[in-house]
């Protein structure tokens, strides 16, 4: 059974919005008030403390008199967001995340109740100490028989409220299988490249709405620090970042879902983005085109449709190294789009090229188990045998045209 979250809007009314924010407010400071607490045992006494101290330091937290508010809020959020915190932690010793930040106001917030927080009934959402249900705008229904097992409820930046639920998606099947596979490399002018030979345009959703946002940045930063009209214009700042944020995603989207329905095999590059927006030359345009969120999408995508993702060495030449003869240039500077071999003599386009070399890489590493790396020579073999039995796998896939 795959879990799948279905996120809706919804519109609260003033009693359910008092409560709920209030409900936010005291998550968040639950959450800084135990990030604090670790922080501090850290520095001065060289102590890790762990979700079970955690915990303890809460229950003592709603004795207080001053923080006898907390009391008035369900306690299952309060205890996620501790757990939350847990997580935050895991990842930073593990070394696949920054340390945990302090929550803050108006980057809105989230609360996440379990099943003993909320009722499910009728199709309803009904959540603790919350006499109605909450007003959701259906845009789609959930799957028969899908009872949530979780309830988010956030509040973003631009003042809007979702709920998201899961539930364990039992409608999620694999899709019949193809014998199609194809190779991608992303880019910034063209933001996938295919195997096929055909270039996707990078739509630059921020570069598109950049002189909108530069324009209400600058109104804001003329507003009193806590004025009304600061907190105006700062909703309109949020507004138009919510807004290239929305476009992308739901580009993303549909882009992922067609390469996961028309592709059995898709193969990517294993990039390290981290490290690549390091370059403050090209950080701008890597944020925009988005090659995480990508990769995500055609990660959980290809699980859930039975599909295969392979990822292929981030050392790997893909764009030095010509896909006819397997020779491999000394330097290939980014303004250079189109190469001659100086072996075999072939025109290659750099981005096309370099997919139809990482489609290959890809094939002999799934079929093969071969290495790679640069400095084995042993492969190329292999890449070129990959290489053919992709080319004839598109070509069988092609429709031929009519002879006139």
């Amino acid at each position: 059974m795959i879990q799948r979250a279905y996120r809706y809007r919804f519109y609260p009314t003033t009693e359910q919005e008092t409560l709920l924010r209030r409900t936010l407010g005291c998550t968040r400071l639950v959450y800084n008030m135990a990030l604090a607490a670790r922080t501090q045992a850290w520095y001065e006494n060289q102590e890790r403390v762990g979700y079970a101290q955690t915990s303890s330091m809460l229950t003592s937290w709603k004795k207080q008199e001053e923080l006898s508010f907390l009391n008035e809020v369900s306690c299952v959020p309060l205890q996620q967001g501790l757990r939350n915190l847990k997580k935050a932690f895991a990842n930073f010793w593990a070394g696949r995340a920054k340390y945990p930040n302090f929550k803050k106001k108006h980057n809105g917030g989230s609360a996440e109740f379990t099943k003993s927080a909320f009722r499910w009934k009728n199709g309803q959402v009904f959540l603790a100490k919350c006499s109605e249900h909450l007003p959701i705008r259906w845009s789609r229904q959930i799957p028969e028989n899908c009872t949530p097992s979780t309830i988010t409820v956030k509040l973003d930046a631009r003042g809007r409220w979702y709920v998201s639920i899961l539930v364990d998606d039992h409608t999620i099947k694999p899709l019949p299988k193809t014998d199609k596979s194809i190779g991608l490399d992303v880019g910034i002018n063209s933001l996938i490249a295919t195997s096929d030979g055909e270039k996707i345009t990078n739509p630059k959703h921020f570069k598109g709405l950049h002189k909108k946002l530069r324009r209400v940045q600058k109104v804001l930063s003329r507003k009193k620090k806590g004025s009304k009209n600061r907190q105006k214009a700062r909703l309109k700042v949020a507004k138009v970042h919510g807004h290239i944020t929305d476009t992308r995603k739901d580009f993303l989207h549909k882009l992922t879902t067609q390469l996961v329905r028309e592709n059995q095999t898709i193969v990517v590059e294993d990039l390290a983005i981290k490290n690549m927006v390091k370059n403050h030359k090209l950080a701008l345009a890597i944020s925009d085109a988005s090659w995480g969120e990508l990769t995500r999408q055609l990660d959980y995508k290809c699980q859930w449709y039975g599909r295969d993702l392979i990822k292929i060495d981030r050392w790997f030449p893909s764009s030095k190294r010509c896909g006819n003869c397997g020779h491999i240039v000394d330097k290939m500077p980014l303004d250079i789009r189109e190469w001659k071999c100086p072996e075999c003599g072939i025109i290659h386009d750099r981005d096309i090229n370099a997919s139809q070399n990482i489609l290959a890489a890809g094939l002999a590493v799934s079929v093969c188990g071969a290495n790679i790396r640069p400095d084995n020579h042993k492969v190329e073999g292999q890449l070129r045998k990959s290489r053919s039995r992709s080319v004839g796998f598109a070509e069988t896939g092609r429709k031929q045209k009519p002879k006139s």
